[in-house]
């Protein structure tokens, strides 16, 4: 029985450095890449189709609103001049849709393959059944409407079970490695994952959404221990609220007097991490741009006043590092178990095989 070793899980992940924020996108690093783009018609999907258009990289759009998402990419391509834009129609609630629609991402390619995917399509809850207790009262209470989750867990997980296979199948592209040089690094491997602050946090009222949010947060921090066996590079984006279409008139209005975000801080937290090969297995929470300071604790505050040091941000680093100090409880736990794992030994591994194999020939025999 060979003897559980201890390892360093952030060294065995290949986990980059922490971001710096202070520094800004390189678009010349996106140029001739092939990104693919669920939900790509409106909000944060056209942000970056006419950001990382203008960079010549070949971006390829899907969406259920087909009349929307043709003119987006008529109208981008005769803004940048950049003829490698496509739309097509996709449902990533339906399966054979998203395979269809990486099918045809890989056929417009000039060079036959994808480098960047973003699992971006997502909706909001409309009508959150699950929190209405007045619709019980009745003989047959009627089921949640789980469209929110259909679209924002399901969907999401086609389209990560999609890049898994396609990416690692990019021609010329080479495992995802934090220390390449990326003016040399043409061909990539990149997953990235859209949640929202409703995946950190609770939101009244949006249950189902919220839950799913959370669920993509999972995935993220699943996925970035295990990306690397495809030489795949993992990285996730919460926006705060933001400005954009999704946020219903009823949102506006509870979020009336406060702090909202721009689409364009959440474009440019996504293009820092398209452009650049080095970055995998970070997340970034991106909000409003406020000026704040560092307090001796090194506890970010508000700057209120003007002429107060400071500096601006939208973008905050999430789950920097995890591995080593907030999964301390996992990794007691873990320890424990692989304990008892070494004073069983060999004894307990024959006992437990013969139990599994009579466990075999019973179900075999039902």
């Amino acid at each position: 029985m060979p003897r559980a070793a201890a390892y360093s899980l952030e060294a065995a992940v290949r986990q980059s450095p922490p971001l710096d924020a202070n520094n800004a996108a390189d678009d010349a690093w996106v140029r001739d890449k092939t990104i693919v783009i669920t939900g790509g018609a409106s909000g944060f999907g056209a942000g970056y189709l006419k950001r990382w258009a203008a960079a010549g990289a070949t971006v390829v759009i899907g969406d259920i609103n087909v009349k929307k998402g043709d003119q987006l990419v008529r109208d981008v391509k005769k803004e940048t001049g950049n003829p490698n834009l496509h739309f097509f129609h996709c449902d990533v609630t339906d399966w054979q849709s998203q395979v269809q629609f990486f099918k045809d991402a890989v056929k417009v390619s000039p060079h036959g393959g994808i480098d960047t995917v973003v699992a971006n399509a997502g909706i909001t809850d409309p009508d959150p059944t699950i929190e209405k207790p007045e619709d019980l009262d009745g003989p047959n209470p009627p089921p949640p409407n789980l469209a929110v989750l259909d679209v924002n867990l399901k969907g999401v997980l086609y389209t990560t079970h999609l890049a898994l296979f396609y990416l690692p199948r990019n021609p010329d592209s080479t495992p995802a490695n934090p220390n390449c040089d990326p003016s040399q690094t043409h061909r990539d491997r990149h997953l990235l994952l859209l949640s929202s602050m409703a995946g950190i946090w609770p939101i009244p009222a949006q249950t189902l959404y919220a839950t799913s949010k959370h669920a993509v947060v999972g995935l993220y921090r699943n996925l970035r221990s295990s990306c690397f066996m495809h030489g795949v590079r993992i990285n996730l984006i919460c926006p705060y609220f933001i400005d954009t279409p999704i946020v219903t008139t009823a949102g506006r209005m509870v979020l009336a007097g406060g702090a909202v975000g721009k689409a364009e801080h959440v474009v440019e937290a996504a293009t820092r991490f398209v452009a650049d090969p080095r970055i995998a297995g970070r997340a970034v929470f991106v909000g409003p741009k406020l000026k704040v300071a560092q307090n001796a604790d090194g506890e970010w505050n508000l700057v209120e006043r003007e002429e107060d040091a400071g500096e601006q941000r939208a973008i905050w680093e999430l789950y920097a590092h995890d591995f080593e100090d907030s999964e301390l409880f996992t990794r007691n736990v873990i320890r424990i178990m692989n304990r008892v794992t070494e004073i069983r030994g060999w004894a307990g591994w024959l006992q437990d095989m013969i139990k599994a194999i009579k466990h075999g020939f019973r179900m075999t025999s039902l």
